[in-house]
């Protein structure tokens, strides 16, 4: 039975992809490579680091660990200056009240995210008190799909993982569940997301979270 639900951050409970992406793209263009929406998509779910050194192989470009560092430390900076004005009203649809109810209904929560910035911009979106555990990229440094943060948030929430259903909305985190032997339902779109357990397009289609998870279990 499903005791702990497991949720990624970007694209899941606020849309910072978009931050993210202009980082990224203004990060390119200063060092001269082609980055759009396209190649964007293929950095959904993974480590900064890992994020950089794909971008550095599409412009075949070779820079130092010190260079290396100054880039990433450099992104990270406009893009906490994009956030900085985030608030609640970003939160995606349906989120904050799955959340509440879910609490309701006796659920341990858990943050599983890659971000280093996760802590941030849940306070700043105030919904840092909905988690009993975060994980993010300052506990683990294995990217998805590697399950790592996602055994680590399980592990936090003093849960076996097939007792957790995990939230994502990339390919590599709906790979990163299902290795972790969890539960996944995943945000978007289902041809490219069809691994999950099921596909949806919102939280607003599953607002009762103790039905939702009742209907994985059944399946």
């Amino acid at each position: 039975m499903i005791h702990g639900l497991l949720f990624d951050l970007d694209g899941v409970i606020v849309d910072t992809a978009k931050y993210h992406f202009v980082a990224w793209k203004r990060m390119a263009s200063e060092l001269g490579i082609h980055f759009e929406q396209a190649e964007n998509e293929q950095l959904k779910g993974i480590s900064r680091i890992e994020s950089l050194e794909r971008i550095l192989a599409w412009g075949g470009i070779t820079l130092s660990p010190e260079e290396k560092q100054h880039w990433m430390d450099q992104k990270n900076t406009w893009y906490l200056e994009y956030i900085a004005q985030m608030g609640p009203e970003e939160i995606l649809p349906g989120v904050a009240e799955f959340l509440e109810e879910a609490r309701q209904q006796g659920l341990r929560i858990a943050l599983g995210s890659a971000s280093k910035n996760a802590v941030p911009i849940l306070e700043r979106i105030r919904l840092l008190h909905a988690f009993d555990a975060i994980v993010d990229g300052t506990v683990v440094s294995a990217s998805k799909p590697n399950p790592e943060v996602f055994l680590e948030g399980a592990r936090r929430l003093g849960l076996n993982p097939e007792e957790c259903c995990v939230f994502e909305d990339a390919e590599a985190g709906v790979e990163a569940a299902l290795a972790g032997n969890m539960y996944c339902i995943a945000i978007g779109d289902p041809e490219h997301l069809g691994q999950a357990h099921r596909v949806i397009q919102s939280f607003l289609e599953i607002p009762d979270p103790a039905e939702a998870l009742l209907a994985l279990e059944a399946d």
